[in-house]
């Protein structure tokens, strides 16, 4: 077959010239791998973040007193809100028809310690007793306390793993105390571990019952959310609105006027943030672009002059018989073998690249297929680009002229 025998002498010549074609290789490997780099974390981030979001589900919301605030006039407008209240969390689930479970959660940060030990900054959230309900933590050992073990206001303790492994070294927490701020905790379960990201610890918090929380470390109204989950993904928008409707009413909205709360959705956040970075992210990957074409270009000055010094090898194909089309495919070849050779290399460099980026601040990655795909395309249209000149240059090369050519 033709096409076979003109890429086994595109081969050919790429390996009798190894230095030349380790060169242009080396262009092509660092433009794709900085392009591939950038893609990959991106990817990255937008998974991670993605998968963090997801632990409120998909038919859940979060009322808060700021919501997404995407300005900073919004941002000290929103400031002269009043804060939320736990009265609100009773008036929707009385109020909701569509709204299956509402709960409320307040927090701080605050020491905790045990005997010699102690951890500064934990997250401290007093939650009613069904927040688990609503939010993906997962139990892993022991239990959460109950509404009536809210209610009453007892001290108990569910904690993250990073919290056990910690204040409770080669020890089961179950049945033990812990002391936040000095005040005792029994504890009574501890969540499935979550892990990273952002290089914040998501297995760092500590929740206690609301009415104890409230107790002990004062009522924090200004970090008060009411999280609610819909009775289906279908019914989530009829839940928002009859919440609102709710809200409004007791704030005493007019009804001329936004709303002065804010509701959060997975799918908001995600909208807000893609919105943000969009721009941050087409610069960066067009930075990194410019390496890719300076390998692009290395291709086509490497592929003119091995077009010169090959001047008599055409002129003598072309007096044995060899077509037009025969040198181009052959020199265009030879372009496409190293940009896809450069764009393979380029694409494991890249995507290892990313892998560290990513882990640098504690975040999964899974090589998408768009970066591959990516990769793939950039390197293939690279080779076309940059190589079809040189080698419509080597076609039209008249065989008299050619072989005359010292």
């Amino acid at each position: 077959m033709i096409i076979w025998e003109i890429f086994k002498m595109a081969l050919h010549a790429l390996r009798a010239n190894k230095l030349r074609t380790s060169l242009t290789l080396l262009g092509v490997v660092i433009g794709v791998s900085s392009v591939i780099t950038i893609v990959s974390a991106l990817e990255g981030l937008s998974q991670s973040i993605k998968s963090e979001l997801e632990s409120l589900g998909p038919s859940t919301f979060i009322i808060t007193r700021f919501g997404i605030i995407m300005n900073e006039d919004a941002f000290f407008e929103a400031l002269k809100r009043k804060p939320l209240e736990y009265r609100y969390m009773e008036e929707i689930e009385a109020a909701c028809g569509t709204c299956e479970k509402v709960a409320a959660r307040v927090y701080t940060a605050a020491e905790v310690r045990r005997e010699n030990r102690r951890i500064r900054n934990v997250m401290i959230g007093g939650a009613t007793a069904n927040i688990l309900e609503i939010v993906d933590i997962e139990l892993g050992q022991g239990r959460h306390f109950t509404h009536e073990e809210d209610r009453t206001g007892s001290r108990l303790a569910f904690i993250g793993a990073t919290i056990a492994e910690e204040l409770f070294p080669g020890v089961d927490p179950i049945g033990k105390s812990m002391k936040i701020n000095n005040v005792k905790y029994d504890i009574i379960g501890i969540a499935k571990k979550r892990g990273s990201a952002f290089g914040e610890d998501h297995d760092r918090f500590v929740f206690v019952p609301y009415h104890a929380f409230v107790k002990d470390l004062g009522e924090q109204r200004n970090n008060l959310d009411i999280f609610v989950k819909a009775v289906s993904v279908e019914k989530l928008a009829e839940a928002m609105d009859e919440a609102r409707v709710v809200l409004r009413a007791i704030r005493n909205v007019p009804y001329n006027k936004d709303d002065d709360f804010g509701m959060v959705t997975a799918d908001a956040v995600m909208a807000a943030l893609n919105d943000i970075t969009k721009y941050i992210r087409f610069g960066l990957v067009a930075i990194s672009s410019i390496a890719l074409i300076v390998g692009g270009i290395i291709i086509m000055n490497i592929m003119m002059v091995s077009v010169t010094e090959r001047t008599r090898e055409i002129g003598i194909r072309k007096s044995i018989g060899a077509k037009q089309k025969n040198i181009l495919l052959q020199f265009l070849f030879e372009s496409l073998v190293l940009s896809l050779a450069g764009g393979i290399i380029g694409i494991t460099i890249g995507v290892v690249l990313g892998d560290i980026l990513i882990n640098l601040i504690n975040m999964n990655m899974t090589p998408s297929l768009f970066a591959i795909g990516i990769g793939l395309v950039i390197s293939t249209g690279t080779g076309l680009f940059f190589g079809i000149y040189p080698a419509m240059k080597a076609a039209r090369l008249q065989p008299v002229k050619a072989l005359s050519y010292e």
